[in-house]
């Protein structure tokens, strides 16, 4: 059984396109709707959850980018699946911008057959991205609409080497109980507070750090093509690559994930990925209907309907069924 956190708080139609995508009554489902987000948005996630028993919607907490918060959330999230169910084996955290490469049935039969391994992309920091060491190298104060005041240089944890990855990840149980029980996180809980993109590295150095003796393999599982992102003074001016890479070697360029569309299609579907980040719907809706066939020709997509599963053959029907789907 997989325990699946979503963090969603915006375009909710694109979210149940997801959430149907990765629904089986064998997995369990905690949704985050972000406390910023409007009665409306919030009534209307809730209203479609209500029709599935093994879901939950975790108490809003107001989640600021970079913040710690970004950990918080996921902890809480980690503690309340942990407390309402005994049986899941693995914690996948998913934005509502994410989309399943693959069925529920291929995903379980992977981590089946990879049961005592947790993924999630691990680097060591100083080495590898010496250009985030600002991030811990200063003390930042988090409030709900950012950050204030001035940073101030501090030192690192002693006798600790730090690491960065990235936000995503699936862990095992076991990994989530170490997380949210073992009193070796509690120092690394109080440092990062204080540090700035703390989603990406909080998780990595815990982990690499604090003795805990589960099996890491660096890989996310997820598709992402990684693009410039050009502030207001870069946008105007060209660059040839090596000054670009140069660029973003220093830190000067910052990267984000692409927004993938219909013509990324070739790369996801070639993707040994289980999930693809990010997608809008504002941007390009069919690349959803796609990435929908694709899961279709992997599994029966199971319906609840008089108790019986029910195998959809045709696309066509597929198509019809899939987006009016209704569970009881």
């Amino acid at each position: 059984m997989i325990a699946y956190f979503i963090l969603v708080h915006r375009y909710p139609e694109q979210f149940k396109r997801l959430f149907k995508a990765i629904y089986s009554q064998k997995n369990y489902y905690l949704v985050h709707v972000d406390k910023k987000s409007t009665k409306k948005f919030s009534q209307n996630i809730s209203s479609f959850l209500a029709d599935f028993a093994n879901v939950k919607i975790l108490k809003s907490q107001n989640v600021v980018w970079g913040g710690y918060s970004m950990v918080d959330v996921e902890l809480n999230a980690m503690k309340e699946l942990l407390r309402i169910d005994k049986k899941w084996q693995f914690f996948v955290n998913l934005s509502g911008q994410d989309f399943p490469l693959a069925s529920q049935a291929k995903i379980a039969a992977f981590l089946k057959k990879n049961n005592q391994s947790n993924f999630i992309k691990i680097a060591d920091q100083k080495k590898d991205r010496p250009n985030t060491l600002n991030r811990i190298d200063n003390y930042f104060l988090e409030t709900e609409s950012g950050f204030v005041g001035t940073p101030v240089k501090r030192g690192f944890l002693a006798a600790t080497k730090p690491y960065i990855g990235g936000q995503w990840k699936i862990l095992t149980r076991d990994c989530c109980e170490f997380l949210c029980t073992s009193p070796k996180v509690k120092k690394f809980k109080s440092f990062y507070k204080n540090t700035l993109i703390p989603d990406e590295s909080f998780f990595q150095t815990v982990l690499m750090n604090a003795g805990y003796l589960g099996k890491l393999v660096n890989d996310d599982k997820r598709a992402i093509i990684w693009v410039p992102d050009l502030g207001p003074k870069l946008l105007s001016k060209k660059f040839d690559l090596n000054t670009t890479n140069s660029l973003i070697a220093s830190g000067e360029i910052k990267l984000r994930p692409k927004t993938l569309t219909y013509k990324d299609l070739t790369f996801l579907i070639k993707s040994p990925a289980l999930f693809a980040r990010k997608l809008d719907e504002s941007v390009d809706s069919s690349i959803f209907d796609s990435l929908e066939l694709k899961l279709l020709s992997q599994e029966i997509i199971p319906v609840q309907e008089k108790k019986l599963q029910v195998k959809v053959k045709r696309a066509v029907e597929f198509k019809a069924n899939y987006l009016s789907l209704k569970f009881d």
